[in-house]
């Protein structure tokens, strides 16, 4: 499998701190957590569990990983970045105490890093997920510094190295075998849960590090979520099934999404199937590079509202794509930035009527001259009778 480099990882750093340098920025302190793990693994390929990690970056010298009190072998043993604090606060949520552990603190950092004084404008990178008591601990120790909410590592992260890209590619073509392994599988009878097992089994069988997301096997009614779980339903002949997997590799993570109709398609369905297939392929046309991304929301909901759909549409039509099968930037009608090259999207397309709902989702990377398609895997309307 494909990986990033060691000096990848150092350059993403060394990119950080130019970009702080740039902004008057003193340090970012990065969070994560086993979700939504990105912003941190962006820089030291650490992933937690239970536990939550952050990454302090300081404008110059080197940075430190952080975690709680019990994940230091396991840190040790995978992290890209040598220098690493264990903070109470990071700890899982149960709490424990960890008496007789010795730990670091958020002011012990900034002394190793150059003395307290030194940092007052810190940017916080993750903050919608950041804990309150590490947000408290960050602001007992920097009380006089400026602590923002900071896009840095979001903004670093959406523009993706060739690196990135041929991972994102492997991902891609390891997600399409195991979709090809749901087809003939798929029956009437069977649980949504079942279907999960078996789509699970072949991620791993086939060399994913974990799900890119939680798997989607969403039937009948349940199909119409946008977002959803598997349950014991049993899917029923007629049922709409939605279906959206990926098998994660290096922390990217890819998602192909198809509805797959239980027999024949009813006329309604067929309607919405052909209209939003027909919008998903047009969606390709226009996210290009240099096009503003509202322009291409507008064009797709004006698409949709034509077609006599409007009451369907929820969201769309697309949304970044990288480490997190889904972060920024999102497509929407108030996005004013421009696509340049070497974006990656997933292309969203999601419709949904009243007791059924359908999804095509497809990665694409912009390119000078158009985007290409990271999955074409039946792209199509898909009847299993």
């Amino acid at each position: 499998m494909k990986k990033i480099s060691d000096a990848e990882y150092q350059a993403r750093i060394a990119a950080a701190q130019e970009k702080m340098t740039a902004d008057g920025i003193d340090a970012i302190i990065a969070h994560s957590h086993e979700a939504d793990f990105a912003n941190v693994r962006y820089f030291s390929n650490y992933w937690p569990l239970f536990e939550t990690g952050g990454i302090f970056i300081p404008k110059e010298g080197e940075p430190t990983l952080i975690i709680g009190p019990e994940s230091e072998t396991f840190a040790e043993g995978r992290s890209k970045i040598q220098n690493i604090a264990k903070i109470l606060e990071y700890r899982e949520s149960a709490e424990p105490a960890y008496p007789g552990i010795e730990q670091d603190t958020f002011e012990s950092i900034a002394e190793n890093s150059g003395g307290l004084s030194k940092f007052k404008k810190i940017g916080i990178c993750g903050f919608s997920i950041l804990p309150v008591p590490i947000y408290q601990a960050i602001i007992k120790a920097f009380p006089n510094a400026e602590i923002f909410n900071s896009k840095l590592v979001s903004e670093l992260r959406q523009i993706k190295s060739p690196a990135e890209i041929e991972i994102l590619k492997e991902a891609f073509e390891i997600s399409e075998k195991v979709f090809e392994q749901v087809i003939p599988f798929i029956k009437p009878g069977m649980t949504e849960t079942q279907v999960v097992g078996h789509i699970q089994k072949y991620i791993y069988e086939f060399g994913g590090e974990y799900e890119a997301h939680p798997v989607y096997v969403l039937s009948g009614a349940n199909s119409n979520n946008a977002i959803g779980r598997a349950t014991d339903r049993v899917i029923q002949k007629g049922d709409m099934v939605q279906i959206n997997l990926g098998a994660r590799i290096d922390g990217y993570s890819p998602s192909i999404g198809r509805p797959i109709v239980m027999g024949k398609a009813t006329d309604e369905m067929r309607k919405l199937l052909e209209v939003g297939l027909e919008a998903h392929f047009k969606t390709y046309e226009w996210l290009i590079n240099g096009v503003v991304a509202k322009e291409v929301v507008d064009k797709f909901y004006k698409f949709i509202v034509a077609q006599g759909c409007g009451d369907n549409y929820l969201y769309g039509p697309a949304h970044g794509l990288g480490m997190m099968e889904v972060e920024e930037p999102w497509v929407e009608s108030n996005s004013e930035y421009r696509f340049v090259p070497n974006m990656t999207f997933q292309v969203d397309t999601f419709l949904a009527a009243a007791n059924f709902g359908l999804r095509w989702e497809n990665g694409i990377h912009v390119t000078e001259d158009g985007c290409d398609m990271l999955s074409k895997y039946k792209t199509e309307i898909i009847e299993i009778v």
